[in-house]
């Protein structure tokens, strides 16, 4: 056997070795090239859906600051509605969902044009503003 002939039997091997390694390396690239799973119109869909839901969130929890039994009961408590106003304008994510929770809850209470505030009411206004207040505080 000559030496050529020993490195042309080494020079197949490691040439197929080469390949598939460019091979493997070039695949993800060419995966990552195919269309995406959700279109353009889904994705924007979505993106309309998550900012209807927080302004409606938002819309929820001042609608809730600006009836007056909640004007009363912050006026009793010291509560300034309009730090509280600011500080929902800035809420975002699970802050924002558990104040509107909280809104939905006082006006539920305060549904059916019940003209007194009972205390379960009012401790439920309180902790919305409490929550709210905190959350700015700690921002």
């Amino acid at each position: 056997m000559t030496t050529t002939e020993g490195y042309s039997r080494m020079r197949t091997p490691t040439t197929l070795v080469a390949i598939l390694l460019t091979l493997t390396a070039a695949a993800p690239r060419l995966y990552a090239q195919s269309p995406h799973v959700a279109s353009q119109a889904a994705l924007d869909a979505a993106i309309q859906q998550h900012v209807d839901q927080t302004s409606a969130q938002r819309e929820a929890v001042l609608r809730v600051l600006d009836r007056e039994e909640v004007k009363a009961v912050a006026g009793r408590a010291g509560i300034d509605l309009t730090t509280a106003a600011v500080a929902v304008s800035t809420m975002q994510g699970d802050d924002l969902a558990a104040a509107a929770a909280q809104a939905a809850q006082v006006e539920q209470a305060l549904a059916g044009g019940q003209s007194k505030v009972v205390i379960s009411t009012t401790t439920i206004i309180i902790a919305l503003l409490v929550v709210i207040l905190l959350i700015v505080a700690i921002d």
